[in-house]
């Protein structure tokens, strides 16, 4: 009788704390479209990103949050629809991120890295396009700098 008494006090309380019980257990996932981003450095040798494209508000506000786990090679691009001042936090993020700004003809202007859960915000020093967050240290370990060009296609 007290396991029952302890398991309807735990279940009134996530009732509360939760009112959506089942929405705080799992996030909603968008199942964003991925490819294959080439980065051409300053040598004219490449690396590749496998990347999800996120380019519906929705998809751009919600980005890495809550993901714990996010392995070298692959990232998230942001796709806005014309050229702006971008700023990013990492709100619910835990993974630490790098953040590259490209501009409309895929030149990267700035690299930042970020802070797990910090709302300070990171932003570009310029007008850009997208925005490719990756595991912090990745562009660093690819030799990637800014001024290289990401291969966009035609977005």
């Amino acid at each position: 009788m007290k396991k029952m008494k302890k398991l309807f006090f735990a279940i009134i309380a996530a009732a509360l704390i939760c009112p959506q019980f089942v929405s705080c257990q799992q996030k909603t996932k968008f199942n964003l479209p991925v490819e294959t981003l080439e980065i051409v450095k300053a040598d004219s040798t490449s690396v590749f990103v496998k990347s999800e494209i996120a380019s519906k508000a929705e998809e751009r506000n919600f980005g890495f949050m809550e993901r714990k786990n996010i392995p070298d090679g692959t990232g998230m691009l942001f796709v806005f629809q014309k050229d702006q001042v971008l700023s990013f936090w990492m709100k619910n993020t835990p993974h630490p991120l790098s953040i590259a700004y490209i501009d409309s003809q895929g030149i990267i202007r700035d690299i930042y890295d970020m802070t797990p859960f910090s709302l300070a915000p990171i932003q570009s020093t310029r007008s850009v396009r997208y925005a490719l967050e990756v595991p912090q240290g990745w562009y660093e370990k690819a030799g990637v700098k800014t001024g290289d060009k990401v291969l966009l296609g035609n977005r």
